[in-house]
């Protein structure tokens, strides 16, 4: 039974443009190793991709979050270039504009994976978000998230995100 991993929102915005912080960029080499490992044993590769459009500041996350980010078509949307030279052709992308995706549940539901594991930014928000849907999807799957996989910019809500996962039987490795 193959394995899925999530690659959450690793997009230049996240990472080193408007909303970009420090421990986001140290993640990109353990991204890109996951993907390989993953590539190499067969397993399946997905992405979720914060996705906006020039309305954004009208939006209500624009409102609670005034800084435009990931605008489809923007060099911001796009993946962190190292993760980028790594996509396979059959990677799966899902375009989201809010916190977790929809369509990932959708997709998640037809599947039979033996496990799902996420990395990527940013912990407290979407891939917290994005751990839910997993278990909502596939209650029975675990569902993993390597600690030094996950970023936020605030050092407390990447340690409240991961108190939060493990109460939520998100195993932490």
């Amino acid at each position: 039974m193959k394995r899925a991993l999530i690659v959450v929102d690793y997009q230049n915005d996240f990472v080193t443009g408007s909303l970009g912080f420090p421990e986001a960029v140290s993640l990109a080499g353990r991204i890109v190793e996951k993907m390989i490992a993953y590539h190499q044993s067969g397993d399946d590769v997905l992405f979720t991709m914060d996705t906006h459009t020039m309305d954004y500041l009208q939006t209500q996350e624009g409102q609670h979050l005034p800084i435009p980010h990931c605008i489809k078509g923007t060099k911001g949307h796009a993946l962190v270039p190292q993760v980028a030279e790594q996509v396979q052709p059959q990677d799966r992308f899902f375009e989201k504009n809010t916190f977790g995706s929809a369509d990932l549940l959708t997709f998640l539901q037809m599947r039979h994976y033996s496990s799902i594991e996420l990395v990527g930014v940013v912990s407290s928000i979407c891939v917290l978000s994005n751990a839910v849907i997993c278990k909502t999807a596939l209650p029975e799957v675990p569902v993993l998230v390597e600690e030094a996989c996950i970023a936020a910019p605030d050092p407390d809500l990447q340690a409240a995100a991961v108190a939060v996962l493990k109460n939520l039987q998100v195993q932490i490795l």
